[in-house]
């Protein structure tokens, strides 16, 4: 079975992509895409070929998907017409097999040998020329959804962490600064552990890169002494899955607020990490390998942060419930059922705010994970770290994602 899986023309596997549905004029279609960023292709289907799409299980040949769709359908799906959907998405990479593995190797090759990871999103989420991206940046602040620039009740306290979206930059901008004002005006330390929410998913809980980024305001060294320390501690497996960096926002949008609010302070270094786990795994004794793994990464980033001796600030790039058909649900969500998850998203965030990770991923396995919450592994991650005394949601939003108000929920925190 396994040489089957590895060819796409017999057993076709689609790989983890994202999909969203869109409207023209009166016909409903589905746009995927790889999150990943391996193939740069795009592809637009009719929403009835959708039924094919997610049959490509790895468990199905063709001849069994065309009967599916016979029975589903009442019509059949020509062979011929079959053979060139799975020919086409064998070509974007979109299915599993020889020629994915093949560009995972190079795209790996590369990404190592490059100098630094490159900024990915600039020109396209935010400004790629450094001086406009300065006023960008200030815009967010002084937008009538941002804090502007009045003195925070914990100036020149210590700063612990910070929670902040990593929803479009230019749409959530402001909510953004609000977690960046707490930063501008607190006593900073020159290192912080970057925590990203891994959109494309992971094999392990975790990836950690050593990879230096570059924006238009400059370069984000990594801490090479934390690294080395980290690795040492036995954390090298760690950095198995550095490539997921190259094309992952959630760190990246972080960094020219970063670069902005402590420009004029002492050089700082960095630790970027990429997050992904649900909550379930800390409770199913079917996923207890990967709360141990969990469990190994958080014994080890402590013990090297307390080797360091450094004072150190987190930053968790975290999205909250994702509603709507674009994420699952079977229609779009309401103003009413926007505001109730408004209200459970806060109730959610108290014990975040009390910094008891248990509860948080309690609280999120009660409710089934129905609103798909993102940002667990990374918010869960923050407060197994964090050396602070309480945290303090400064601002909650929503974006909207699609024509099918399909919507996004995020909050900037901090913690002293």
């Amino acid at each position: 079975m396994t040489e089957a899986i590895r060819d796409p023309t017999k057993f076709p596997l689609l790989r983890n992509l994202q999909f969203s549905p869109i409207k023209e004029k009166e016909e409903q279609y589905m746009v995927l895409w790889d999150p990943t960023g391996l193939s740069q292709e795009k592809l637009v289907l009719p929403v009835h070929y959708f039924f094919i799409i997610q049959h490509l299980d790895g468990e199905h040949t063709l001849e069994q998907i065309g009967a599916a769709y016979l029975k589903r359908f009442g019509e059949f799906f020509m062979p011929d017409r079959l053979q060139r959907l799975i020919a086409d998405l064998d070509e974007k990479l979109f299915l599993e097999g020889e020629r994915v593995e093949a560009a995972k190797q190079k795209a790996q090759a590369d990404y190592r040998n490059a100098p630094v990871r490159q900024a990915r999103f600039s020109g396209k989420s935010y400004e790629a020329d450094g001086a406009k991206l300065k006023v960008q940046l200030d815009g967010f602040f002084t937008s009538k959804e941002g804090p502007d620039f009045k003195p925070s009740e914990n100036k020149d306290k210590k700063i612990k962490g910070l929670v902040a979206p990593h929803y479009e930059l230019r749409q959530a901008g402001p909510i953004y600064a609000w977690a960046y004002k707490e930063l501008q005006e607190a006593e900073a330390p020159s290192l912080f552990v970057i925590l990203g929410t891994s959109t494309a998913g992971l094999n392990r809980p975790f990836a950690v890169t050593d990879k230096d980024f570059e924006t238009p305001l400059g370069v984000v060294p990594v801490d090479r002494d934390l690294v080395a320390r980290f690795k040492k501690l036995g954390g090298e497996s760690f950095f198995d899955e550095d490539l997921s960096h190259r094309n992952e926002h959630t760190i990246e949008f972080q960094l020219p607020f970063l670069q902005q609010v402590m420009a004029g302070k002492p050089p700082f270094t960095i630790l970027p990490v990429l997050c992904s786990f649900p909550p379930t795994c800390m409770v199913d004794p079917d996923m207890k390998d990967l709360a141990a793994q969990v469990e190994t990464f958080v014994g080890i980033l402590k013990q090297a942060l307390t080797e360091s001796g450094r004072d150190y600030c987190l930053i968790g790039s975290a999205e909250l419930a994702h509603l709507g058909m674009r994420y699952g649900d079977p229609s779009p969500p309401t103003d009413f059922s926007f505001h109730r998850c408004m209200q459970t998203d806060l109730e959610m965030l108290k014990p975040v705010e009390e910094l008891n990770p248990a509860s948080f991923a309690s609280f999120i396995q009660k409710e089934g994970d129905q609103r798909r919450i993102s940002g667990f592994a990374t918010i869960y991650t923050l407060l197994r770290l964090i050396q602070a005394e309480k945290g303090t949601v400064l601002r909650y939003d929503r974006g909207i994602t699609d024509q099918y108000n399909s919507t996004v929920t995020y909050a900037s925190m901090a913690f002293f």
